[in-house]
């Protein structure tokens, strides 16, 4: 693909999650993501045979950009269980009070979608659940906590619901309420 198809594709992209994110995925229409790209549906259509492709393909791209911010996180903790899921809380926290957060990107893809269980983007967002997962795991397996697979299931359940509840209510508690909860789990499973 020349350079230029690459940066077309680049700004069809990072325009489209933009746009999805904001407005929702099922909402945004591609005449509005060809707009926000500043190209023609035609050029949109060159690189992305539906719209079904072009939410896959973007989910699939902030899945790795996803994955190094979850593994800073988890990288940047002190080594102790406590310390690491205070930062982990801490900077979930901080995210949601960026002006434009609307909760995870994923998750909120895989809800709109409920009605399309085989759909690309769905799956995208399963993959990148597994890895938060994953990279929780090997953090909190390198801090010495007991069962981390288990443990590490039980954050992506804690963090899952504080974002919920988090948009829903518009307030920050539920967070709190969250890591308190991880915080007992633990120090109880500490090795």
């Amino acid at each position: 693909m020349p350079r230029d198809a690459r940066e077309t594709r680049h700004r069809i992209m990072k325009s489209a999650y933009g746009l999805f994110y904001r407005e929702g995925f099922e909402r945004s229409g591609i005449d509005a993501v060809a707009e926000a790209a500043g190209v023609t549906k035609r050029t949109l259509y060159n690189h992305f045979s539906s719209k079904d492709e072009l939410i896959a393909e973007v989910l699939r791209a902030q899945a790795d950009l996803a994955a190094e911010q979850i593994e800073r996180w988890c990288g940047d903790a002190p080594p102790t269980p406590e310390a690491l899921v205070e930062t982990i809380f801490t900077r979930f926290r901080d995210w949601s009070r960026t002006p434009e957060w609307r909760g995870s990107g994923f998750t909120r893809a895989a809800m709109e979608l409920a009605w399309a269980p085989g759909h690309d983007a769905r799956r995208a967002a399963a993959t990148q659940k597994t890895a938060v997962e994953s990279a929780l795991s090997d953090a909190l397996d390198r801090v010495g906590v007991a069962e981390p697979k288990g443990v590490a299931r039980a954050l992506v359940l804690l963090i899952e619901g504080a974002m919920a509840l988090r948009l829903i209510h518009g307030e920050e508690t539920w967070i709190d309420e969250a890591e308190a909860a991880a915080q007992i789990l633990v120090q109880r499973l500490a090795r």
